[in-house]
């Protein structure tokens, strides 16, 4: 592949997804939704970051493995096109591991380990002192993943702002000593002078929807999602699930807190239709039942054409590893011309390196 098929004037995106699973709502109106809207706009490089998810399931990369491709065919049914994407695979673009090394230097351990994300991470997965050093090494990944591709956004969840700001940090730490760019100049500065823009966080229509259970937000560890890929009958026994607090079909509902009238609110685009139903719902003149059931119709709707693309892919897997193997083509010249560029600044480029691809 030439430098030139990569070449465009188009800002870049970098976002992408630890491959522990099916994708789900949350993932959707957090993050996918966008993604899929600014592949036409953007140049986008969405990463399966399979490296990231061995720091608490080392010993399960066979699982691993499994889920890149489910969560690659949740990417193209969600209508990512590849044609139009960068679909890739973390594991195989070497630039991005020799990078997270050389920004490990940058970040001084208590400033790593200060990151919110990191430490809501260990306390809910109750890691204590009991995690790899390799878990909190991801964490510097995730920056290397994102400036690998010299990312001018990066569309995430709420939960991730911590990252963004970090990797912002880290760039500007590289272009300030590597790149003479004026510790006092401003973000554009080093977009123009050094090597590294100072990447923006994109955030989804939504950046936290509640799970199913109304206790937090959707989960696969959970058990509260509702994933992309459930079929009709899933999605309608899941709604059937969903926590009102409603003590009987005829008393007064509540609407605040509720994560029935967030999904409405999210995902109904007949917004009469949803202001009516809440009327009649505070007034106790419509059960839980029929709110939850109209609320399956419209969540099966969006889904539908999702599970069609799906089946496509599901019946031809060769197709799916086609689309890693090409993207991750693509990804590697990108990364290699960035690694390239910051080894010069660094004066550590004491070798012409090339790969094939």
């Amino acid at each position: 592949m030439s430098t030139a098929e990569v070449t465009s004037i188009r800002p870049r995106i970098l976002t992408g997804d630890t491959p522990t699973g099916r994708l789900h709502l949350g993932h959707w109106v957090g993050s996918v939704e966008h993604r899929v809207q600014a592949q036409y706009e953007y140049d986008c490089f969405f990463i399966i970051a399979n490296v990231h998810a061995l720091t608490t399931r080392a010993e399960e990369s066979a699982a691993v493995r499994e889920d890149v491709f489910q969560i690659t065919m949740d990417y193209l049914a969600a209508g990512i096109d590849p044609q139009q994407s960068v679909i890739f695979l973390q594991s195989e673009v070497p630039a991005i591991a020799e990078l997270t090394w050389y920004f490990a230097m940058l970040l001084p351990f208590n400033r790593l380990m200060r990151n919110p994300t990191l430490k809501t991470e260990i306390e809910l997965k109750g890691l204590g002192d009991h995690y790899s050093f390799g878990f909190p090494m991801y964490a510097v990944g995730q920056v290397a993943d994102i400036l690998a591709f010299r990312a001018n956004a990066v569309p995430v969840g709420e939960d991730q702002i911590p990252h963004i700001e970090m990797t912002r940090e880290v760039a500007r730490r590289f272009n300030i000593v590597y790149a003479g760019v004026n510790p006092q100049a401003g973000d554009e500065a080093h977009a123009e002078q050094g090597v590294f823009p100072i990447p923006e966080a994109k955030m989804g229509r939504v950046s936290r929807l509640s799970g199913i259970d109304g206790k937090a937000k959707m989960s696969k560890s959970l058990n509260n999602a509702i994933f992309l890929s459930d079929t009709p009958k899933q999605v309608k026994k899941k709604c059937g699930r969903i926590f009102t607090g409603r003590m009987a079909a005829d008393s007064p509902g509540v609407i605040e807190g509720n994560p029935l009238w967030e999904y409405h609110d999210t995902f109904n685009p007949d917004k009469a239709e949803v202001e009516d139903m809440k009327a009649r719902y505070r007034e106790g003149k419509v059960g839980d039942g029929e709110c939850k059931m109209r609320l399956a119709d419209v969540i099966n709707e969006l889904l539908e054409p999702m599970r069609q693309r799906r089946a496509e892919f599901e019946a031809d897997p060769d197709k799916v590893l086609d689309v890693l193997r090409d993207g991750t083509r693509r990804a590697n010249v990108v990364a290699e011309q960035t690694l390239a560029a910051a080894k010069a600044a660094m004066k550590f480029d004491f070798l012409d390196r090339k790969l094939e691809f």
